[in-house]
């Protein structure tokens, strides 16, 4: 770590400020650290490793107290709004380290899907060298949403595997 604390501020120096609305900061600060990290180390590391490491990283407890936190929020209306809220910015098209995303509620009103189709975490580790580690960020998603306890997280495409966008559903667990 104290090997990557150089590099973590020089990422974190070159990113535009974000707007104020824009829930994705702490997204990029995150993919900022671990970039940091992976390019202090004397190699690479597969993406199965940087997936463990990752998550072994950010399974801490104030990150399942923050993740049961948005467990109780979850399908609130409340939560709804802010994604929609989300939906509208579309903030990469002003800072290309942030996302753009389409809400889409289930028509069954069993949940709904986050579809990204710009992502701040491609954008950054493509510039370092990184692309290939990006599905180690990726499946953090499944691990929130279990630590949330509201919601099952599926998937079927992600910009980083050359999908078409990134879909994150979200269904009620019952």
């Amino acid at each position: 770590m104290a090997k990557a604390k150089p590099k973590y501020k020089e990422i974190i120096s070159k990113l535009p400020e974000f707007e104020k609305g824009d829930r994705f900061k702490a997204n990029i600060v995150n993919c900022a650290i671990l970039t940091s990290v992976f390019l202090s180390m004397d190699r690479k590391p597969t993406a199965a490793e940087a997936t463990t490491y990752y998550e072994h990283a950010m399974t801490n407890f104030a990150t399942k107290a923050f993740c049961k936190l948005g467990g109780k929020q979850k399908f609130t209306d409340k939560d709804i709004e802010g994604m929609k809220k989300t939906a509208a910015l579309k903030a990469a098209d002003r800072n290309p380290y942030s996302w753009n995303m389409e809400y889409l509620p289930y028509e069954d009103g069993s949940g709904y899907e986050a579809r990204f189709t710009k992502c701040g975490i491609c954008t950054l580790m493509k510039e370092y060298g990184l692309f290939e580690l990006v599905p180690a960020m990726c499946h953090l998603d499944y691990t929130m949403s279990e630590f949330g306890g509201a919601s099952t997280f599926a998937r079927e495409y992600t910009l980083a595997s050359g999908g078409p966008y990134c879909d994150c559903g979200y269904k009620k667990k019952k």
